[in-house]
């Protein structure tokens, strides 16, 4: 059920910036014209500056850079994926709180987000960097029919509509490092964590982890981490809006995991190509067996990254460690 809160900033999102009467949100919410006043406070509470004239109304100056539940669920343009939507301010880490909500059979689509991560992790459980209002820090439950060996693609597709959604947002194109991170510039942005629980002939659901550094300056990154990471403000040169990006990004996977549901992997292929750092370059793939260093040629129809050494053997990386 839409809150006040969320019902309020629709109304607002209506005027374009412009003024909305009390009398007009009192009707709209069934209050009084006291209780509007009331939920005028509350949204300053929360960051919204909010302009008051005599026989004008309210208008939005300002609005937080937040991801509460009504920043993200007012006008977001999906019919599944955040429409259940848990919000933490701080939390160890999404995923974890994502596989519980999963167990307990919350619904595919169910986001999981917060301010702010204390054990953030990556891939082969590198800690990953969350600080407090600065970035996108979420974990996503599907619930697909597949094989547990086509769920990688997955991680290819998440790929795709991150690096979509931040070109359609803030006019930068990100590349993707085979196959889980996003790159501008050579350094880090996003990285991608995807986690199942299956049977061995069924996955029963995935838990697809997303962590995009958007709004850090250099100096919110430990030294360590400064010539190897970047954030969207730092390329961009202005703030960008957190909840706009969380929308744009639930918008461009649900299509594509529609699309990838109805068609298979093939057409997400084609787009994974057309962002990728890794192909044509000389790499070197550290797997469990040993290292193989070749050119990537591409990627095979189930989603495997093909390397060819010099001497012309082919070899399929599953899964690896890219330099």
């Amino acid at each position: 059920m839409n809150s006040n809160k969320q019902i309020l900033l629709s109304l607002f999102n209506e005027t374009h910036g412009g003024f909305l009467s009390g009398q007009q949100i009192a009707d709209q919410l069934g209050c009084s014209r006291t209780a509007v006043w009331k939920h005028i406070e509350s949204l300053r509470e929360d960051g919204y500056e909010i302009e008051a004239i005599r026989n004008k109304g309210y208008r939005i100056v300002e609005r937080p850079n937040g991801v509460k539940e009504y920043d993200i669920s007012t006008g977001l343009d999906t019919t599944k994926l955040g429409q259940n939507y848990f919000y933490y301010d701080t939390v160890a880490s999404t995923q974890k709180i994502a596989h519980e909500l999963a167990q307990k059979g919350e619904p595919e689509g169910t986001l999981v987000l917060a301010d702010q991560q204390q054990s953030g992790r990556g891939r082969m459980d590198r800690p990953w960097f969350s600080p407090k209002g600065t970035g996108i820090w979420m974990s996503l439950i599907l619930r697909p029919r597949l094989l547990p060996a086509q769920t990688p693609q997955l991680t290819l597709l998440t790929a795709v509509a991150v690096a979509q959604a931040i070109e359609e947002v803030t006019g930068i194109t990100p590349s993707i490092k085979w196959p889980n991170d996003l790159l501008i510039d050579g350094k880090k942005c996003t990285g991608i964590l995807t986690e199942l629980q299956a049977e061995s002939d069924q996955v029963r659901y995935l838990i697809i982890g997303i962590g995009i550094n958007v709004n850090q300056v250099k100096e919110d990154f430990p030294e360590e981490l400064r010539t190897l990471a970047t954030s969207l403000k730092m390329i961009k040169g202005q703030e960008i809006s957190r909840a706009k990006l969380v929308q744009e990004i639930l918008k461009r996977l649900e299509r594509l995991y529609d699309i990838y549901l109805m068609q298979g992997f093939k057409p997400i292929k084609l787009l994974w190509e057309s962002y990728a750092d890794t192909l044509g370059k000389i790499i070197k793939a550290k797997t469990m067996h040993g290292t193989i260093q070749g050119k990537a040629i591409g990627l095979s129809d189930e989603g495997v990254l093909m390397v060819e050494e010099i001497n012309g053997t082919q070899h399929k990386i599953y899964s690896a460690d890219i330099s």
